[in-house]
C-alpha cells in the first residue's frame, strides 16, 4: 500500500508540474495575443482602412488628388516648416545638451524641465499661449502690428509653435550620450592644442552622431505631422496657412474624404521611413555599445 500511495503521490506531483508548465507557456501567449489585438485596433484596422480608402478607385484618383494646387501649397508648407524648425532645434538642442551634460550651474534642473514641457503640456495650449502673446491683443502683438510684423495667422507663428513641439527631441538624445562618454577624450585634445571649435568637431561629433541622428529624424517626424499648436496660430487659412495635417482635417470636413484619405497615406509612407531610419540607427547603435 505504502508503494501504491508513493507513486500516487508522486503521478499527482507530476501532474501538478506538467499544469504549472503549462500555465506559464500559456501566459506569453496570452499576453502576445493581448498586445497585437490592442495594436490591430488601434493602429493596424486604422492604418489600412486609410491605404484601403486612398486607393479603393485606383491609384490614378491617388495621385490626382496629390497633384491638386492646395495640397501642393500645404506639401510646400510643411517642407518649409521643417526645414526651418529642425535647424534650429537642432542647435538649441546641442548648446543644451552640452550646457546640462558637462557644466553644473544653478538652475540646471529646471532647464531640462523646461525641455520636457512640449512632453507635458497640450499642443493647443502652446498655440494659445503664442496667440496671448503674439496675437493683435497680446502682450507684443501691438508692437509686431505698428512694426508691420504678422506672427499669428502667419508663417512665423507656425515656425514658433512647430519648434515648440519638436524642441526636446535632439537635446533629450544626446545628453544622455554625452554623459556616457565623459569628458575624457575632450580633455586630451584641448591638452593636445586643439580649440573648441575642433574638439567639437573632430571628438565631440564623431562620437554623438547617431544620438543626433536619431534626435534630427525624431523631430522632423514631429514638425512635419504637427496639427494643434498649428492649427491654433495658423488659423487654416487655405492657400496661405495650411500644412498637410490641416489640410486632411479641412478636406474631410469637407467631404472630400478621397484627398482627404490621399493626402494621409503620404503622412503614414512618411512615418514609416522615420520607422525605418529609426530601427537602423537603434542596431548602429546597438551595435557600437557592444563593440
Amino acid at each position: 500500500m505504502t508503494n501504491h500511495k508513493g507513486s500516487w503521490n508522486q503521478t499527482d506531483s507530476e501532474a501538478k508540474i506538467a499544469q504549472v508548465s503549462k500555465q506559464k507557456n500559456l501566459a506569453p501567449v496570452i499576453l502576445i495575443g493581448i498586445a497585437i489585438a490592442y495594436l490591430a485596433l488601434v493602429i493596424y484596422i486604422p492604418a489600412f482602412n486609410v491605404f484601403f480608402q486612398a486607393f479603393k478607385n485606383g491609384v490614378g484618383p491617388f495621385f490626382a488628388n496629390l497633384s491638386q494646387s492646395y495640397f501642393l501649397h500645404a506639401a510646400g508648407m510643411t517642407l518649409k516648416l521643417a526645414l526651418v524648425t529642425v535647424p534650429l532645434n537642432t542647435v538649441f538642442g546641442l548648446c543644451a545638451a552640452w550646457s546640462i551634460a558637462r557644466h553644473k550651474f544653478p538652475g540646471r534642473a529646471l532647464l531640462l524641465s523646461i525641455i520636457d514641457l512640449p512632453f507635458s503640456i497640450s499642443p493647443v495650449v502652446a498655440g494659445l499661449m503664442m496667440v496671448l502673446l503674439y496675437g493683435r491683443g497680446g502682450w507684443f502683438g501691438g508692437w509686431l502690428q505698428d512694426h508691420g510684423l504678422n506672427v499669428i495667422f502667419a508663417f512665423p507663428g507656425m515656425v514658433l509653435a512647430t519648434a515648440f513641439v519638436s524642441m526636446p527631441f535632439v537635446a533629450r538624445e544626446v545628453i544622455p550620450v554625452l554623459e556616457e562618454l565623459g569628458s575624457d577624450q575632450e580633455e586630451a585634445a584641448s591638452t593636445l592644442g586643439a580649440n573648441n571649435w575642433q574638439i567639437f568637431w573632430r571628438v565631440t561629433l564623431p562620437n554623438i552622431r547617431w544620438g543626433l541622428l536619431y534626435g534630427l529624424i525624431l523631430t522632423s517626424a514631429r514638425a512635419l505631422g504637427e496639427f494643434g499648436a498649428v492649427a491654433v496660430v495658423s488659423g487654416n487659412i487655405i492657400g496661405k496657412t495650411q500644412s498637410i495635417p490641416l489640410y486632411i482635417e479641412d478636406a474631410y470636413k469637407n467631404y472630400d474624404s478621397e484627398a482627404a484619405y490621399s493626402a494621409a497615406v503620404l503622412l503614414a509612407l512618411l512615418a514609416l521611413v522615420t520607422l525605418v531610419l529609426k530601427q537602423i540607427l537603434e542596431k548602429k547603435t546597438h551595435r557600437k555599445n557592444v563593440e
